[in-house]
């Protein structure tokens, strides 16, 4: 008998079973670690679910946890001096939440509909990043991805024409809902018209003209208050051009 065999190799570690029926296990930044690094994380994480309209950090607050976004969708958001709530980011499943390299919260993080985030407390998650060199990568890259988003969502906020500034935003919230890198073709709006227009520097009248619009057009149909089906997703896209 080889002498080798009285010694069986130890089963590699399984991956935790609340991260095998995650929805954005694939997408998160937790999805560069390997099965016992994920092990480790899951047991300092936890899931915790918010309704639409709580506030999930607050501007100000100690930064003291941060939290991929499981299911739902968040906006980041400041109010100025004038009382005025400005939307700065949108954040979608899969997207991290939280200050990992300041002191204190920038901007609120509320709900936009009811939500589920992975909560991890930030000096444990800073520790991991520490012994887990493909977490920090994973981050940085989070990053670069908010960052582009950032600077999308400006370029879209800068254009002149309403219905491209519509359509724009509908794709983005299509692609946000759907599944990996499938464009969902049925999603429900996450921001109220009040939003939508304070988002793209519009006025509510003209965002629901222009809704209306694209819908006779045949670009898309509205089904209840907040659900939108995609008919001509191209369409769209060619108001951006």
């Amino acid at each position: 008998m080889n002498r080798m065999d009285a010694f069986p190799a130890e089963p590699a570690p399984a991956i935790p079973a609340i991260c095998t029926v995650c929805p954005v296990r694939d997408a998160a930044v937790c999805a560069a670690l390997d099965p016992g690094e994920l092990d480790a994380f899951s047991r300092i994480g936890r899931h915790r679910r918010f309704a639409r309209g709580e506030t999930i950090f607050a501007a100000g607050d100690d930064s003291v946890a941060c939290a991929t976004l499981v299911r739902g969708a968040v906006k980041l958001c400041s109010t100025g001096a004038d009382g005025v709530e400005r939307i700065v980011a949108l954040v979608h499943p899969a997207g991290l939440l939280g200050q990992l390299f300041f002191a204190q919260i920038r901007y609120d993080a509320v709900a936009l509909t009811d939500s589920e985030l992975c909560l991890v407390p930030r000096a444990d998650f800073e520790r991991l990043m520490a012994a887990a060199p493909a977490l920090q990568q994973s981050v940085l890259q989070r990053s670069v991805t908010d960052l582009d988003e950032a600077r999308a969502l400006t370029d879209l906020i800068g254009r002149r024409d309403a219905r491209g500034r519509v359509a724009g935003l509908l794709l983005a919230f299509a692609d946000a809902a759907g599944p990996g890198c499938h464009r969902a073709t049925r999603f429900d709006l996450p921001l109220t018209r009040g939003e939508i227009a304070g988002l793209l520097g519009l006025t509510i009248e003209t965002v629901s003209r222009q809704l209306s619009a694209l819908e006779q057009g045949g670009l898309i149909e509205r089904a209840g208050t907040r659900g939108i089906v995609l008919r001509d997703a191209d369409g769209l896209s060619a108001l951006l051009d």
